[in-house]
């Protein structure tokens, strides 16, 4: 993520504080109130700061690629997390759960690492 020290230095700022921000929620009383509002300030200035340095990286390597591809790949993706739990909800069996449950994430790899990829590279760098 961080390619060079600032970038690491506000990506560090940003871990932090949702680090913060969780145990803000999870504890209650004053203590969890400050420290919720010190991790949402934590948050919000390490991403004024990520996005004030942005200009700073220069232009992306990748390409713009087909778009409608990449929607289909993330579709068939939530597409098998839907089979999941939806199997989950309608089959009783142990059994036919963990069937299903498989079958989903399979349609959920092949849409993950079986057509995303092929439409990031369809116009990718090394490409051309």
């Amino acid at each position: 993520m961080a390619a060079n020290r600032s970038q690491g230095s506000f990506y560090t700022l940003f871990l932090a504080a949702c680090t913060i921000l969780s145990a803000g929620i999870y504890l209650s009383g004053g203590l969890g109130m400050l420290l919720v509002v010190i991790g949402i300030l934590g948050i919000l200035g390490s991403l004024f700061a990520m996005m004030k340095i942005k200009s700073d990286e220069g232009k992306t390597a990748v390409k713009p690629g087909p778009e409608g591809m990449k929607w289909v790949g993330a579709a068939i993706a939530l597409a098998g997390w839907v089979v999941t739990i939806i199997g989950a909800n309608v089959i009783s069996s142990t059994g036919g759960r963990i069937v299903l449950a498989l079958v989903g994430i399979g349609v959920s790899l092949f849409g993950i690492l079986g057509i995303l990829p092929a439409a990031f590279n369809k116009n990718a760098v090394w490409k051309s």
